[in-house]
């Protein structure tokens, strides 16, 4: 009886860890059986059976009978006296079989049994859920907040489990309550110890793409697929789309009337501005699309042979002095994300560049790198461009200091006067 109850001990933990019960008892052996082995030193002569529809288990142990004083095993042999103790007409070389209870493993051997047996439902339980989000890496789930840390949130699901979202994955603008309930896809899964450790993205690309396929119909149903994404989570995103069939047209339908149908994705990624163009094998007419609003002038591909730092090639962008600012964006940001989408690194440059004026390139003697990179990040990439500019509105556009910023308009002002 005392095996039976230490079974059903286990019932309550067994079923809030919605583990069946033939899985239990599975366990169960493995955890005697390495009882039996610290306890005797070998559990190859012992035979456990277990009945899963009762909850039935029972320990038996093998030895054989021998001469009184002939003992060399214990644990697999028995003397004649000892045997006959059990049955009276036991002979010399005859199998015993006797029955061990729980009280015969000692106290100790039973607290460190009931540890064991509940570590391994553990793993067991731990390994179940690393399998089944394992199977969810890139797709979209959803969980409630139950904890806030100052660099993570850890969210439960509705089995309990929990999920890491880290300060990291998280869109700049994301504020989130305990109890509020927070999409994003599984990013990885690992196994830590014994315990699965599922992380949470919302700055994946992968997200925008499984919002698309949850909002919009045709991009579920295969009619339009997402080529390619480019994002910076929670400020700007290029989201290249295409279908097979003529009839449709993947950025209207994507949209919709007045974005009705992409306005729920830009609520969900805090606002995020989300271009959608049309995707296109002809790599000139893909690289103006995704340097939109910009008009282009004209172009000049230069492929490499190989892909370098994820890159197909270099492409000189012309354009006319007024679409230069356009095509950079804020900050770099659109011709940035153009470069992603697109995997070619792209260099703006003016159309038909005043004799009298001089590219910034030229003062790298006398002007720092960075500086000038600031000033080409605002679509300044000549002299007479940063000249023509206030201080003001280079102080409001760009990260320099004001005694930068005169001392490069002095450098540039003396290149005119010589």
């Amino acid at each position: 009886m005392e095996n039976i109850a230490l079974i059903d001990s286990f019932s309550e933990f067994k079923d809030i860890k919605s583990i069946d019960r033939v899985t239990l008892m599975s366990i169960l052996e493995e955890v005697f059986r390495a009882a039996l082995k610290r306890k005797f030193g070998s559990d190859d002569n012992f035979d456990i059976i277990i009945n899963p529809d009762k909850g039935d288990l029972e320990i038996w142990r093998n030895r054989i009978v021998v001469a009184d004083g002939e003992v060399e095993d214990e644990n697999e042999e028995i003397e004649l006296t000892e045997a006959r103790r059990i049955e009276p007409d036991f002979e010399i070389g005859e199998d015993v079989s006797e029955e061990v209870k729980l009280v015969d493993l000692g106290r100790r051997s039973i607290l460190a049994l009931r540890q064991n047996l509940i570590s391994k439902i553990h793993e067991h339980d731990s390994t179940n859920v690393f399998k089944q989000f394992k199977d969810l890496e890139g797709d979209l789930y959803s969980a409630e907040v139950h904890h806030i840390r100052h660099n993570a949130i850890i969210l439960l699901d509705d089995e309990g489990n929990e999920i890491v979202l880290p300060k990291s994955e998280q869109i700049r603008s994301d504020f989130f309550r305990k109890g509020d309930s927070v999409r994003g896809v599984i990013k990885s899964v690992e196994l830590r110890g014994n315990k699965p450790a599922i992380i949470l993205s919302r700055t994946s690309p992968n997200f925008l793409v499984k919002l698309f396929e949850q909002e919009i119909p045709e991009v579920f149903d295969g009619l339009i697929t997402v080529e390619g994404v480019a994002r910076i989570p929670g400020e700007k995103a290029k989201v290249a789309v295409d279908s097979y069939d003529d009839r449709i047209d993947p950025v209207g339908a994507c949209v919709g009337m007045k974005g009705s149908r992409i306005h729920g994705i830009v609520r969900e990624l805090g606002n995020e501005n989300i271009d959608v163009i049309n995707y296109t094998k002809n790599e000139q007419l893909f690289i103006a699309r995704a340097l939109s609003p910009a008009k282009i002038v004209s172009m000049n591909i230069q492929a490499y042979e190989e892909m370098k730092n994820g890159k197909k090639g270099r492409v000189n962008v012309f354009l006319k002095p007024e679409e230069v600012s356009k095509a950079i964006g804020k900050g770099g940001v659109n011709i940035r994300l153009a470069s992603e989408l697109t995997k070619y690194e792209i260099d703006v440059q003016r159309e038909g560049l005043e004799e009298e004026d001089v590219e910034l390139t030229e003062f790298v003697d006398e002007i720092e790198d960075w500086i000038i990179q600031e000033f080409k990040n605002i679509g300044l990439d000549t002299a007479k461009s940063v000249l023509d500019t206030t201080v003001e509105e280079l102080l409001k556009r760009t990260d320099l200091e004001e005694e930068t910023i005169l001392d490069v308009q002095r450098i540039l002002r003396e290149e005119f006067e010589e």
